[in-house]
């Protein structure tokens, strides 16, 4: 949990285990390609001095932007893919802490105010998730626990939107 990783190997996968109410928040350069994977925690780091930059929402994203420019990555062509964010607990009055819902709203925000195009999500419900991004095909899929994969996003940008090595379209 708060790790990330970026990768720019075609034969890699990038894989968040155990989503909760964590949300696995990827960003991808399809034309690339270039992925970038974070286990988000906890919706925003005010409280906090420490911690890996994917634990929060306010820090993963621009962590994530920077780990897949560095690795080539355009800005203006990531897109983001979200899942998790499950209510995983219930308190005994019957009132719901719902981490799961508050961390999906700030990594939508923080998408947002970064100007990154959010494309697919498998968010919210009882049941924790696995995501795989495969960066070879730019493929993300999710599997809900006791599931199977099940393909959310992806697949090459077709040749018409990709970018030359002489400057991009």
């Amino acid at each position: 949990m708060g790790e990330l990783a970026a990768s720019a190997s075609a034969d890699e996968e990038l894989v968040s285990i155990g989503l909760g109410s964590c949300i696995g928040l990827t960003l991808i350069d399809r034309a690339r390609p270039v992925a970038a994977l974070a286990h988000v925690m906890l919706p925003d780091s005010a409280a906090a001095a420490d911690g890996a930059p994917g634990k929060y929402a306010d820090r993963a994203v621009p962590a994530l932007i920077e780990a897949a420019e560095e690795l080539g990555a355009r800005r203006l062509r990531l897109e983001a893919v979200i899942v998790g964010g499950a209510q995983m607990f219930t308190l005994g009055n019957g009132s719901a802490l719902d981490v799961g819902a508050r961390n999906t709203a700030a990594v939508r925000g923080a998408l947002a105010a970064a100007r990154i195009p959010l494309r697919a999500e498998r968010t919210g419900g009882s049941r924790g998730r696995t995501v795989r991004v495969h960066v070879g095909d730019a493929r993300v899929t999710v599997k809900e626990a006791g599931g199977t994969d099940v393909p959310l996003f992806g697949g090459q940008v077709p040749a018409a939107r990709r970018t030359t090595r002489a400057g991009a379209r």
